[in-house]
């Protein structure tokens, strides 16, 4: 049974934390309203403008980063996800100052691309590789190679979840629960203006862990050729994969004709060398990859069968773009997969994971809070529910975003560094020490200890 927790309390404990950071961080308060002048929100990206104000990062190295006001921390955000190699590797750091002193781009083929896309192929299972540059072009390259391989426009994704800012497939990523629709036949919605109608129209929303929904959504809708799905959804914290679920949509696709997309974005050479597909061993026709792939640099890559890379082979399907294979992303990408994310790499992810999970999961169940910790591999959260999340739907219902929040000043306050977002998870690197891992854990117990007295 959970503690009780007095509401007033959270709401004062989150405007003293609140000042507490923006007074520890009162150089990059500053700095964003000069930004603001030449950025909108005073950020590059969306996603880094959040409250109390953003925070300026100036460096790191190995698991730490500083900020502009010269505050360390145990940096649990890493780049959303890219740097479970560490902050400035040396052995990365070297191939890229090698490359750069011979010059960084030609927009001409190199070795080192061959090389990558050998090392990828052997790591996912999927025979040919095209280069991009960031995760939502790979995403927009797969959906474009499934709706031309099936002569369908129609695409399934799951509710809930995020792959890249392109239109196809801003639909339904975090929709408010008054437009979602019914379970049985989820409302396609539009993540942001100016997404045209036709590709609502066009775009079919299934629940997350539930095949059953899925044959029937592909029964109901011959229209539908291609399917995206992130296999471990890590939009919502971490939601994963039921046994049997990954398993039971690939035979529903095949049996559908239907092209199947993992969006390994964010899980890719990250949860294991080979992703999701090598730790729940099921392969799609096509993967999208990017962050963590280009070892810190900017990269996106498509994998995908012979049948369906041949689309691009004979110029059916385009698949362009000037930075694409660029020598500093392929050096870096190279040097990271094949010199320092081994074996050992991800087995100290492995054991990272399970510590900090343990440690996590131990605090809720000592002061009673709605929550619970999970993970997979190297990512991570603790979910704040009193129930188990499993789709979209249970997310909405359940999670408390007020205590959340709360944890996440907690920590940031305390020299941990997390991802902006109330909802995302952290992203464990070879660099963390358990001391570290262990430190997360305290700062945690520090916010379970205060909001339940």
């Amino acid at each position: 049974m959970s503690a009780h927790i007095d509401a007033d309390r959270v709401q004062r404990l989150t405007r003293q934390l609140e000042e507490s950071l923006r007074k520890k961080t009162a150089r990059s308060g500053r700095f964003v309203e000069e930004a603001k002048q030449v950025l909108p929100g005073g950020v590059a990206s969306s996603f880094q403008d959040v409250p109390p104000h953003p925070v300026f990062i100036t460096g790191g190295k190995g698991s730490r980063v500083w900020d502009l006001d010269g505050n360390e921390y145990s940096d649990y955000h890493n780049g959303f996800g890219v740097m479970a190699m560490g902050h400035a590797h040396p052995v990365i750091a070297a191939a890229i100052a090698e490359v750069a002193a011979r010059g960084t781009h030609f927009a001409a083929p190199n070795e080192s691309a061959v090389r990558m896309a050998r090392e990828l192929a052997r790591r996912f299972h999927l025979p040919k590789v095209r280069f991009s540059n960031s995760g939502t072009e790979a995403t927009l390259d797969a959906v474009r190679l499934g709706r031309a391989f099936s002569g369908k426009d129609g695409l399934v994704k799951i509710e809930g979840t995020y792959h890249g800012h392109h239109d196809a497939v801003m639909v339904s990523v975090k929709p408010n629960a008054e437009k979602i629709g019914p379970r049985a036949r989820p409302a396609s919605v539009a993540q942001s203006a100016g997404i045209p109608q036709a590709i609502l129209d066009m775009t079919v929303v299934v629940p997350f862990n539930d095949a059953d929904a899925l044959d029937r959504a592909l029964a109901d809708n011959p229209d539908v050729g291609t399917m995206i799905i992130e296999p471990i959804m890590l939009n919502i914290g971490v939601v994963a994969p039921q046994p049997g679920y990954l398993e039971a949509i690939r035979e529903i696709t095949r049996k559908h004709g239907v092209v199947l997309i993992f969006d390994e974005v964010k899980t890719g050479n990250v949860i294991a060398a080979g992703g999701v597909v090598e730790r729940y061993g099921v392969i799609p026709d096509l993967v999208a990859l990017g962050k963590a792939t280009g070892g810190g640099t900017p990269i996106g890559a498509v994998l995908g069968t012979e049948e369906i890379m041949a689309l691009i082979t004979d110029h059916r399907v385009k698949q362009l773009g000037t930075f694409n294979g660029n020598p500093l992303s392929m050096a870096a990408g190279e040097a990271a997969l094949t010199k320092v994310m081994d074996a050992a790499a991800y087995r100290r992810l492995d054991e990272g994971g399970e510590r900090i999970v343990r440690g996590c999961q131990e605090v809720c169940d000592r002061y009673g809070l709605p929550a619970y910790a999970t993970g997979v591999s190297g990512k991570g959260c603790v979910m704040f529910s009193e129930k188990p999340v499993v789709d979209y739907r249970s997310y909405v219902e359940c999670f408390r975003d007020d205590l959340n929040y709360l944890a996440w000043l907690y920590h940031m306050n305390n020299g941990v560094y997390m991802t902006p977002g109330a909802d995302e998870q952290w992203t464990l690197s070879i660099a963390h020490t358990d001391e570290e891992l262990d430190h997360y854990v305290a700062i945690l117990e520090e916010f379970a200890r205060d909001v339940t007295a």
